[in-house]
């Protein structure tokens, strides 16, 4: 008897469906979870590998296990037509940085040094630039704040920020060339900038 790992892809979002049926079935599997704070310090677990399940089994002593639908197996993970299979150590490994990463916090958006952010706090809503990003989900970021019509420097929540997206290339205006009426602004040198470019 060789038992190995082997990866079977899982219905859409059906992983911890499929997770409860297969063991409930006897199956040994692995089936990672990180925890991925949110805002207003909410939290949930979430697959690390989504769409993807690990199973251990012994295909060549006993075949390859059969699933029935409320298994939610779409089939296995091949490659140039062959299952690969995994040895103990791999999987060993994956545990190791799973744990690791649960310990620190889960998977969280960080924000870097300069980064725009917006700030909701109670009923509070301004923009900010982070000077100092949280150690983990549950610390606090340094950031100025645009606050009463000047910049004052906070410690908030990493709970309270959200990323300040960029406006699309596409949606990115031109400065504007004329000031009307085909008259240019800053003279003859934009002009003939402006019919070089």
């Amino acid at each position: 008897m060789s038992l190995s790992w082997y990866v079977a892809r899982t219905e859409s979002r059906a992983e911890l469906l499929a997770s409860n049926e297969l063991r409930r079935d006897g199956f040994e599997i692995f089936f990672p979870q990180v925890n991925i704070p949110g805002l207003l310090n909410t939290r949930q677990d979430a697959p690390l590998f989504p769409g993807y399940m690990f199973i251990r089994c012994d295909p060549e002593g006993q075949g390859w296990p059969s699933f029935r639908s409320s298994h939610r197996i779409l089939g296995w993970v091949r490659f140039g037509g062959q299952v690969p299979s995994l040895r103990d150590e791999v999987i060993d490994e994956l545990r190791v940085r799973w744990e690791s990463i649960n310990e620190e916090g889960g998977i969280w958006r960080r924000y870097r040094q300069g980064e725009k952010v917006r700030v909701v706090y109670h009923n509070m809503e301004t923009l900010a630039e982070v000077v100092e990003e949280a150690k983990s989900p549950q610390s606090r970021a340094k950031v100025l704040m645009h606050f009463m019509g000047r910049i004052v420097p906070a410690q908030v929540p990493w709970g309270s920020l959200q990323p300040v997206a960029d406006p699309p290339d596409g949606n990115r205006r031109l400065p504007r060339r004329t000031r009307g009426k085909g008259r240019r602004i800053g003279g003859p040198q934009l002009a003939s900038h402006a019919s070089a470019n």
